[in-house]
């Protein structure tokens, strides 16, 4: 297929871009700010651009990964988050349906469902951790959070309306700049990442690997949603005990863990806000990230064993 990717200069594009390409698909790559992945330097807020690209092209499917980003909010006016996120997905879809493009590919964000009250860790009206699946309604707390929403009704109403396949896949963290949880300041960054596969991350190669499995079942699944993280360990009926003690919840799926950890000088977080359960991603797109706290653990076993 003749894919348009925008945002091929980010973490995800390019990784995205190879194994597009090794897998016989012609990828032109489209972003602001110049790279080897990228063909079409440019904004997906330039409507005339966009449109003309993708008729020139003969776009067949598009990938839209390129967006302004949570850290963009202390450099960014909300306007240009309107401007890129919500104008330029708009862009993008009017040009799919103007050029017959049968497949898109969102890239959306678990963030978008994190309202106040859920990172503050009220869940429910109680102290307790919130288990996050496709089915709540969001609250955004920013406005990241709400153009990447308002991006996501875009893509619907273009399926309803105009019968285009759409997957909308709400990744969440896989960045590979530090965290920016309270704790993380006395952590180490590979035992932040490492803490986080338990309830919110993936790799960036998973999040490649769910966008291109997106794009081969687009057409079948007509319009879908789909929360994409790493497999959580965690029930339902964990999420009290994860806001009081998470170790101690994390001990009893993974008695190894202590040990591990204490040999690495790794600490767990002392509590958990909020698990994404993927099971939706797993059931219906049939995509489980290759990677979670199990491999973590794994190659830490590995390690003493080659001390």
């Amino acid at each position: 297929m003749r894919i348009l990717l925008t945002g091929s200069s980010g973490w995800l594009g390019s990784a995205l871009a190879p194994r597009l390409r090794a897998l016989g698909h012609h990828v032109i790559g489209l972003d602001p700010v110049p790279s080897a992945e990228t063909q079409i330097v440019g904004s997906i807020a330039d409507r005339d651009l966009v449109m003309r690209r993708v008729r020139d092209n003969r776009i067949e499917a598009i990938i839209h990964s390129g967006a302004l980003h949570k850290p963009n909010i202390e450099s960014r006016a909300n306007s240009d988050f309107v401007a890129t996120n919500v104008q330029g997905t708009l862009n993008l879809l009017d040009a799919a349906v103007v050029a017959g493009v049968q497949r898109f590919v969102f890239t959306s964000t678990t963030s978008l469902m994190i309202s106040q009250a859920i990172r503050d860790g009220f869940s429910g009206g109680a102290r307790r951790a919130a288990w996050l699946t496709e089915e709540m309604a969001p609250e955004p707390r920013n406005i990241y959070g709400v153009t990447k929403l308002s991006a996501e009704h875009l893509c619907r109403l273009y399926h309803i309306q105009h019968g285009l396949s759409v997957v909308v896949l709400r990744t969440a963290r896989f960045f590979p700049e530090a965290d920016d949880m309270a704790h993380a300041i006395e952590q180490s960054d590979a035992n932040t990442k490492a803490n986080e596969l338990l309830f919110r991350r993936l790799t960036v190669e998973d999040a490649a690997d769910a966008h291109i499995l997106a794009l081969e079942k687009a057409p079948r699944l007509g319009f879908d949603t789909f929360i994409v993280c790493a497999p959580t360990p965690f029930r339902r009926d964990d999420c009290a005990a994860l806001i009081a003690d998470a170790p101690s919840v994390v001990a009893r799926y993974f008695p190894e863990f202590p040990a591990l950890y204490a040999r690495k000088g790794w600490t767990m977080f002392s509590s958990i806000d909020r698990v994404y359960d993927a099971s939706r991603a797993k059931d219906r797109l049939g995509f489980v990230c290759k990677t979670s706290f199990a491999d973590v653990l794994a190659g830490l076993a590995g390690e003493e064993g080659r001390a």
